[in-house]
């Protein structure tokens, strides 16, 4: 499971560029600056196979005792070129674990520029957030998530890039990019959709161009506003309906059908935001991909995400992460065949309870946990 919050000893600075394609001219920045160091490296590396090469090589031409057949000779040529052998074996193990170690760390330096770790509060409303990929050893998915206060609410995107790794980085990034400027100047949220579907087909299209190949990748995503007094509108194009935890019930936000996945289809002429009730005092949104509630046993049955939520309204959103991860790596045996990323919301405001709201307020929490990336 990998935090989005990475340790990065590297400077920032060049990564965090402005627009819509900042994620993708950061991975460049970040692939660009690793060739360059290892260089030398590189070229230092090839002495120590050279030398034993040469130390074989000498050996059999040059030492009496290569040249002799007798049983003693054999054995001192049979014990030079086993110390050669495993002397190449060592040194390209070591070579490749360091390459290993630096792929990961650049992975790392990727993952938590696209996504950054997000406030322990954001506008009064408790997050946490956690994305874990299902490649072994990967730090990156195609999951996407981003939480920002703007002047219209906070507003909250939680998608899904068709595929998983290191392939899906660069979709993730143009839509996240998209969204992180067209939260604050689009007034509604169709205007924030429209915006991610160009960035999407734009992003397609130029990769489409420079590989020479079309590419079939379509991407889930859910927008949600949460407005000042709780009031909650989503626009969702086939992601999967977050859970809202009130008291004891765990229920779906909604039931209405998603649009169509942003890629393979248009949008229609209407994008008017659902309207979907009020996400009151103490009530949590608990936000995920379909890499949770697809995850299997070994017997084939499905994790039930709602199952694991039972009990946690109370729970801060940290404490929410952990239970809920626990669960599914019980469920899966610690091997998930799909990336899965969770984003959790609670309303820690100190507001009265809206007009014709359901429910009744609860008490606030005083003292909110931060958030924890697992």
């Amino acid at each position: 499971m990998r935090s989005t919050e990475s340790d990065r000893p590297f400077e920032a600075g060049p990564i965090a560029c402005a627009g819509p394609s900042w994620g993708a001219i950061g991975m460049m920045s970040i692939k660009a600056a690793v060739p360059r160091a290892g260089s030398l490296r590189r070229v230092l590396s090839m002495g120590l196979p050279t030398m034993w090469g040469a130390v074989a090589v000498t050996y059999k031409l040059t030492c009496p005792l290569a040249q002799q057949n007798g049983l003693g000779a054999r054995v001192a040529t049979s014990a030079v070129f086993f110390a050669v052998g495993t002397g190449l074996i060592v040194h390209v193990r070591r070579a490749l674990l360091r390459e290993l170690r630096q792929a990961r760390h650049v992975a790392g330096a990727a993952q938590g520029v696209l996504l950054r770790p997000l406030p322990p509060r954001i506008d009064g409303l408790s997050v946490a957030a956690a994305q874990m990929s299902a490649d072994r050893g990967a730090t990156i998915g195609g999951d996407l998530y981003e939480a920002v206060a703007t002047e219209h609410g906070v507003r909250v995107v939680m998608g899904d890039v068709r595929g998983h790794g290191l392939a899906a980085i660069g979709t993730a990034a143009a839509v996240l990019g998209s969204f992180r400027e067209a939260v604050h100047d689009e007034p509604e949220l169709g205007g924030v959709l429209r915006r991610l579907d160009r960035a999407l087909a734009r992003h397609l299209r130029e990769r489409a161009e420079r590989d020479g190949t079309a590419a079939e990748e379509f991407v889930t995503v859910l927008l949600l506003e949460i407005g000042e007094d709780g009031e909650l509108r989503a626009l969702n194009c086939g992601h999967p309906w977050p859970y809202l935890l009130s008291g004891s019930a765990v229920e779906p936000l909604s039931c209405e059908e998603p649009l169509p996945p942003l890629g393979p289809f248009p949008l229609p002429g209407d994008l008017t935001g659902s309207q979907c009730g009020h996400l009151l005092p103490s009530d949590t949104l608990v936000l995920h991909t379909d890499g949770a509630e697809d995850a299997r046993d070994a017997h084939g049955r499905f994790f039930s995400l709602a199952e694991s939520l039972q009990g946690a309204a109370e729970a801060p959103p940290q404490a929410v992460l952990g239970r809920v991860f626990t669960a599914l790596l019980d469920h899966t045996g610690g091997t998930p065949k799909d990336d899965v990323a969770l984003l959790v919301l609670r309303n820690d405001r100190q507001h009265k309870r809206p007009s014709g709201a359901r429910g009744t307020a609860r008490p606030t929490t005083t003292n909110p946990q931060p958030t924890t990336h697992l």
